[in-house]
């Protein structure tokens, strides 16, 4: 699934492309994605000026003043501006034409992302109950240790609980604890404040880090001009299991936590 860093580079490819544009016209080739589509998308979206694309966590909205569409790109999502005489093809669901001319196209094979609606003044449920944002000012090794205390979980979970940090998934939580020298076993509770104070700012730098880089290469997922991210080539620790350690030399153990497959270190990081 994308990562924060995947949907950053989407939402700023696509920014020069859609921000103060008008929609002309909205076709949904089908009525559901993961959800079913609101009807508000066919009958409030067509005419509206685009005021900006922002994004919260992994999730995309199209702010007009009527409402903005929310958008998930789930496991194999893809969001492309093109040509109008460009074919549809399979699973080209969604196409949001522009004054333009172009057609904003929403390719969702697997249809686990979705097309929402957020009326004005209105956070859609799905964000209600989010943490901060990891590059955000509120963000910071005293907001990690507060929230972990009396949490017997791995820390690796925590990390991921988008009810205390958005958007940090399972390959940038196994990078951040790499860097920081945290194994993803220890009990969050058991860590200390100086230790979380790291973590945090490791999670910060290998973010903006991955994001300059254009993200990761996943599967399914392509940015908006058509290529691949570069931060893959990169990795230290997430899908590395049984590799030498780049930093020791150590062979990388791997394991199950929170339901994902989870590497590091058992030598530099403790």
């Amino acid at each position: 699934m994308p990562e924060l860093p995947e949907v950053e580079t989407t939402r700023a490819g696509l920014a020069p492309h859609l921000d103060g544009r008008r929609i002309a016209a909205v076709a949904l080739r089908r009525p559901d994605l993961r959800w079913p589509i609101p009807p508000e998308v066919a009958t409030l979206l067509p005419g509206q000026r685009i005021a900006g694309i922002r994004r919260r966590a992994k999730y995309l909205l199209l702010d007009t003043e009527a409402g903005s569409a929310l958008l998930h790109l789930g496991m194999s999502g893809s969001l492309r501006v093109l040509a109008p005489d460009v074919p549809v093809r399979a699973h080209d669901h969604v196409d949001i034409a522009l004054d333009t001319g172009h057609v904003l196209r929403f390719n969702d094979p697997r249809r686990f992302g979705c097309l929402l609606w957020q009326p004005p003044g209105q956070t859609h449920p799905l964000l209600q109950d989010l943490g901060p944002e990891p590059l955000g000012d509120t963000f910071d090794g005293d907001h990690l240790f507060l929230a972990s205390r009396g949490r017997r979980a791995p820390v690796k979970a925590l990390l991921m609980d988008q009810r205390i940090v958005v958007g940090v998934g399972n390959i940038y939580a196994a990078e951040a604890l790499f860097a920081a020298g945290i194994s993803p076993l220890r009990e969050a509770g058991k860590i200390s404040r100086a230790r979380y104070a790291r973590l945090a700012d490791e999670v910060r730098r290998i973010l903006a880090y991955a994001i300059r880089r254009g993200g990761t290469t996943l599967r399914d997922f392509i940015s908006p001009d058509g290529a691949p991210g570069y931060f893959e080539q990169e990795l230290s620790a997430y899908g590395r299991g049984g590799a030498p350690c780049p930093r020791c030399g150590a062979v990388l153990r791997q394991a199950t936590i929170a339901q994902r497959a989870t590497v590091w270190c058992p030598r530099c990081q403790r």
